[in-house]
């Protein structure tokens, strides 16, 4: 359900010059939120929508829900399509029943579904990837209260009138800025915030990022913490509006799951990377 959490291509990569990816504040030009994709050479485009990012020379991580709506048998990343060999969902991981994602039914049963669910997957692929530095993964346990970055190229709009409806859920890449407010079992979260005390470029994620990383700062080095997976909601489903100022947003806790990582990637995984250590 799109409206409920970032559904989130080398079949669409077009990009419209007229699309807007990161819900962005209403007070600052869209431009200066807007990188180049050589700028983020380790997020890799899922097809259609959706994120993941290069952990390793032959995987990437996900939000599961990204990569099992339809068959991902490539990705592009660095700007080549890369074949995928196979994905490996977390086995804590539950599809969203249909039955709690009726328009007009209340949103809260569905909000508790999601919060209980491992959203983590992994792709291998066919070949490593040589041209690429993977991401390293932060392993620390001290998320809480650090400044992030989030980048994205799904849908957009801004805090004042949140994302609009029927927004295309592949843009242009964006990055934006928050601070992790909360570190749970699973998630990490964080609020929209707006005026004198929000960052210059504060902004969430829009529909269409999932995937995408949360990045937090260590030693001068930006690293891997969260995967971008749904954002909360009230009232009844179909009427509520996302990406307004004082929205949270809720990314999988990567140093949660860094022993299942390990044991899925075992020897790819780079030693500086720490992964499985924990």
């Amino acid at each position: 359900m799109k409206k409920l959490i970032y559904l989130a291509t080398c079949s669409a990569l077009a990009i419209s010059p007229f699309a807007q990816a990161v819900v962005i504040r209403h007070d600052v030009p869209d431009l200066k939120y807007r990188i180049q994709e050589a700028q983020a050479p380790a997020i890799a485009n899922l097809p259609h929508e959706g994120h993941g990012v290069l952990i390793a020379p032959r995987w990437i991580l996900t939000a599961a829900h990204a990569a099992i709506w339809h068959p991902v048998t490539q990705v592009m990343l660095n700007g080549k399509c890369r074949k995928v060999a196979r994905l490996v969902v977390h086995e804590g991981y539950r599809k969203l029943p249909d039955t709690l994602t009726k328009a007009g039914a209340d949103v809260a049963p569905a909000i508790a579904f999601l919060a209980a669910i491992d959203d983590l997957a992994l792709i291998e692929l066919a070949e490593p990837v040589s041209d690429v530095q993977p991401v390293a993964l932060y392993l620390g346990q001290d998320e809480a209260g650090k400044p992030m970055q989030l980048i994205g190229m799904g849908a957009t709009g801004n805090g004042e009138h949140g994302q609009p409806p029927h927004a295309s859920h592949r843009t242009a890449l964006r990055r934006a800025f928050n601070v992790v407010s909360t570190a749970d079992v699973r998630w990490l979260g964080y609020v929209f915030d707006s005026g004198p005390g929000a960052h210059p470029l504060e902004g969430m994620s829009g529909n269409g990022d999932s995937g995408g990383p949360v990045l937090v700062e260590e030693n001068g080095q930006w690293k891997l913490a969260g995967l971008t997976s749904w954002t909360h909601a009230t009232g009844k489903i179909g009427e509520w509006k996302p990406g307004t100022y004082g929205s949270r947003a809720f990314a999988v806790r990567v140093s949660r799951y860094l022993d299942w990582i390990g044991r899925v990637i075992g020897t790819d995984a780079p030693p500086a990377q720490g992964v499985g250590n924990r």
